[in-house]
């Protein structure tokens, strides 16, 4: 099996339960992680499968949206690996407790541009232990695309690549792009105008979609295949490809930006699992030697930094996480009103509405 088809398989046990994910991670009961799928990999937390022999049970959701929603309905975890724009929504619900960080032995470790808000830390404690970043950039064919075409944003409107277009099944992903596209950096504050015009564009947009893809293995494999020639992809999509030695651009510096976002792992109010199997496994995932196997696996930056002084500069600068000469639209936290708002217009505009 290629790595993409192995990631495939690992996605199509995205489930609400643990019935799905179970028979295809041996799995230690007393802790259940929900996830993105391609978190599993032992390689990420690997002092935790050292000290007890096995992984975590996971349970797999698809975007931010959707595990907020299984787990306000009731679905129980131990931890839940939301991005921090989604961070809110758990603390407005009161469906979190603070980490105790003095059970956290890299704590001061974490660069501290990612607790860099009171919705991730404040006087009542952490909230939010940031552990990963990324970029949301352009994933291109190089056989088929000439550089020139992916200089800008606008290539998501381009008739020439009607059909061969696939952009994420995530609100906040689409709506990064079509701000960036249409002259927004700072989301959290939009007017009116703003909004109307990345909703305008992204309808033109949906025009030339082929498909919106759910996991970034799902969007490798329609751009391995040759189905899709343009993509608005993570960093862990364009690791996919390369390791299965498809030739993938990834253009970070179209014109109008890109965008960077960051996730990390909250700790619920009474999970079914082991309190101290919890912390093992986020010293586990912080410890500084995670982020090679982080860096290997997905593709992604770790929020160590001292973890991330010990990645050589041309491997980091390779799974594009180098710094960007261009627009960044940061994905930091939203107001609720206005995330709910773009979620309900993203829908409309799938739907051709």
């Amino acid at each position: 099996m290629t790595r993409i088809s192995k990631l495939l398989a690992s996605a199509a046990v995205v489930s609400t339960g643990l019935s799905a994910a179970l028979p295809a991670f041996a799995a230690d009961k007393d802790l259940t992680v929900f996830d993105w799928a391609g978190f599993e990999e032992p390689s990420i937390y690997q002092g935790y499968v050292d000290k007890y022999g096995d992984s975590p049970t996971y349970a797999f959701f698809g975007d931010d949206d959707e595990a907020f929603q299984k787990v306000s309905s009731g679905f129980k975890a131990d931890v839940v690996h939301p991005c921090s724009s989604a961070v809110q929504k758990y603390r407005d619900a009161d469906l979190i407790e603070p980490w105790d960080v003095s059970k956290i032995a890299a704590f001061g470790d974490i660069d501290p541009k990612f607790l860099n808000s009171p919705i991730f830390k404040d006087d009542k404690g952490v909230w939010f232990l940031p552990t990963d970043w990324g970029v949301s950039a352009i994933a291109y064919a190089k056989a088929e695309v000439p550089e020139e075409d992916v200089a800008s944003l606008d290539v998501f409107l381009n008739p020439k690549y009607e059909g061969r277009i696939s952009l994420p099944d995530s609100a906040d992903d689409v709506w990064s792009l079509a701000y960036l596209a249409t002259g927004t950096t700072d989301w959290t504050n939009v007017t009116d105008e703003q909004f109307k015009a990345a909703a305008d564009w992204l309808r033109k947009a949906n025009k030339l979609v082929r498909s919106y893809w759910s996991d970034p293995s799902e969007m490798s494999q329609l751009m391995a295949s040759g189905e899709v020639l343009v993509a608005w992809s993570w960093n862990d999509g364009i690791a996919y490809l390369k390791d299965d030695g498809f030739d993938v651009g990834f253009q970070r510096e179209a014109k109008e930006g890109s965008s960077t976002w960051f996730c990390g792992y909250v700790n619920m109010k009474d999970g079914p699992g082991s309190e101290e199997k919890a912390y093992d496994f986020m010293n586990a995932w912080l410890a500084p030697g995670s982020a090679r196997g982080l860096l290997d696996a997905i593709g992604y930056g770790h929020s160590n930094s001292k973890g991330m002084a010990e990645l050589p500069a041309e491997e980091v600068a390779d799974a594009g996480l180098a710094p960007i000469n261009a627009p960044i639209l940061a994905q930091t936290p939203i107001p609720a009103e206005q995330r709910e708002k773009q979620l309900q217009e993203f829908e409309q505009i799938k739907a051709g509405f």
